[in-house]
């Protein structure tokens, strides 16, 4: 392959390595300097789906099970996905925490609501004298 057309494939290569943001930079870069670059820049975007479908080369790379890189040690890779999960299960245990908590709070609420409601409306249905006093 001649240099002509190699360096076009290297700079496609380390901006996808990059990713979105490095082609935005290159894009903007290319309309402060020479406003064609840049729309050329927009355009292949575009055109090559890397503006809106976000499935740059590095993004590639990543593990799809759990969402990480491999380091190459199995052992360690091992111990990061049984953190993950057990820090994972934490984070679901406190949330549910939270969340029976929360309805604790409303309920205690919706309580005092319901006998503030009770006291007013049996003071409301008590008879009453001429000059506004509670009869006993």
């Amino acid at each position: 392959m001649s240099t002509v057309t190699a360096w076009p494939n290297q700079a496609e290569s380390w901006l996808d390595s990059k990713g979105k943001g490095a082609w935005i930079a290159a894009m903007v870069l290319g309309f402060i300097f020479f406003w064609p670059i840049g729309l050329a820049l927009l355009a292949y975007m575009i055109w090559s789906k890397r503006m809106f479908s976000g499935n740059c080369a590095a993004r590639k790379t990543r593990h799809s099970s759990r969402g990480f890189k491999t380091s190459g040690n199995t052992a360690f890779d091992a111990y990061k996905a049984d953190t993950l999960t057990r820090l994972q299960e934490e984070q679901d245990a406190f949330e549910a925490f939270l969340e029976r908590l929360r309805a604790a709070k409303d309920k205690t609420e919706f309580d005092q609501f319901m006998e503030d409601r009770a006291q007013k409306a049996k003071s409301a249905n008590e008879p009453r004298d001429a000059d506004g006093t509670v009869e006993l």
